[in-house]
């Protein structure tokens, strides 16, 4: 009896050796499947990769450095124009510099 028991405990793991496996697979298939229709899903809302919104991103950054200086470049000349002027045309190029700025919608 000793020996059919021994057989029949070697049965029962290689059985659940062979259980053990076939989840393994159903688990890596499920994973595959949900990565697809994830991935499938991400395309057609048409969201964006890291590396284009980082591309945006750094482009927005430059854009706003750049209208900073010129932003301070302006209000030199502004001041400079005021000065040799003694004043007199400041009021007219501020002005005129206020009804040109474009309405925000924000």
């Amino acid at each position: 009896m000793t020996q059919t028991s021994s057989r029949f405990f070697d049965e029962i793991g290689r059985l659940m050796n062979d259980a053990a496996g076939v989840a393994q697979g159903v688990r890596r298939e499920f994973d595959t499947l949900f990565r697809n229709q994830a991935e499938r899903i991400l395309r057609d809302l048409d969201v964006v990769t890291r590396e284009e919104f980082e591309a945006v991103k750094d482009m927005a950054r430059l854009a706003r450095e750049e209208n900073e200086a010129l932003k301070a470049r302006i209000e030199a000349l502004e001041a400079k124009v005021a000065s040799k002027s003694g004043g007199r045309n400041s009021d007219k190029i501020t002005d005129k510099a206020a009804r040109k700025e474009p309405e925000s919608g924000e």
